[in-house]
């Protein structure tokens, strides 16, 4: 009763469980019907052999199509050898940018110069209906709210997305890039903005934000992660077969010895020639 009420209880383990007798079920029962057939040991290489080639379509499946068992997946992570820059004319020492910036005296005007320097610089300002954009936000605000504590929520706005790099190569043609396996270092700044604290009141909507001028722009600076998300798949449709392959082999030269020896028994029992 309690092994029951455990298992109940537990959703991983009832799933393990379920898995376990499926499995059992599938490969047991094949290997039963084959084995009566074809005997014990050649019945189990027959049914592994299958059960390995179906792992590899299935895992080439995967990996073409980038699911079922995947790793992980690509993100935004915090840049080297600076990820916060405080202040636009420190984009040159973080090694951003390679142009020195000369300060104009106020926060619009540092921001203003900064954008100016980025895209001479290569920088790509993307527009807000970009996807990329909201992606970029989504891992800053993750940096600066966990990683960093730079603000809270509710404290800063992103004011722009500078993109940078992550050209692939080699391509046929625009269009054919299936190839392409090697990537550039893809880079991506977030400019982000304090706002000016708005006293709430209870019923009423929030006002919108608004800048604060006085404090400078931060800089969240992040390197793409392509991530692993093929990576399982590759090496289960790789080692699938391999193991398929040496099975299949086994199983062919089991057959020729099979074939040599009825055919040294049919010899030794036929009649002497007179």
């Amino acid at each position: 009763m309690f092994t029951l009420l455990a298992v109940n209880f537990e959703p991983q383990l009832r799933g393990i469980i379920i898995v376990a007798i499926a499995v059992g079920v599938l490969i047991g029962g094949t290997y039963l019907v084959v084995g009566t057939n074809l005997g014990a040991r050649l019945g189990f290489l027959v049914v592994v052999a299958g059960f390995f080639g179906w792992m590899a379509i299935m895992g080439s499946i995967w990996w073409i199509y980038g699911i079922g068992l995947t790793g992980r997946a690509p993100s935004w992570q915090p840049g080297e050898p600076t990820t916060i820059v405080r202040s636009p004319d420190l984009l040159d020492d973080a090694e951003i940018i390679l142009m020195p910036m000369q300060p104009s005296g106020n926060a619009v005007g540092d921001a203003a110069v900064a954008s100016t320097a980025l895209q001479s610089d290569g920088w790509l300002l993307l527009q807000e209906s970009d996807p990329r954009r909201g992606q970029a936000v989504a891992s800053a605000d993750e940096i600066i709210q966990n990683q960093a504590e730079e603000f809270a929520l509710g404290e800063y706005v992103s004011v722009a997305v500078y993109d940078k790099g992550g050209e692939r190569w080699p391509k046929v043609s625009e269009s054919l890039d299936f190839l392409a396996f090697f990537h550039d270092p893809h880079y991506s700044i977030v400019e982000v903005a304090a706002i000016v604290p708005q006293r709430t009141e209870p019923g009423r909507a929030p006002g919108r934000p608004e800048i604060d001028e006085t404090q400078p722009r931060r800089y969240i600076y992040m390197l793409r992660d392509l991530g692993s998300k093929r990576q399982p798949s590759i090496f289960i449709t790789i080692g699938s077969m391999i193991i398929f392959l040496l099975l299949c082999r086994l199983l062919h030269t089991r057959d020729l010895r099979l074939r040599e020896n009825l055919s040294v028994d049919v010899g030794s029992r036929s009649p002497a020639k007179s």
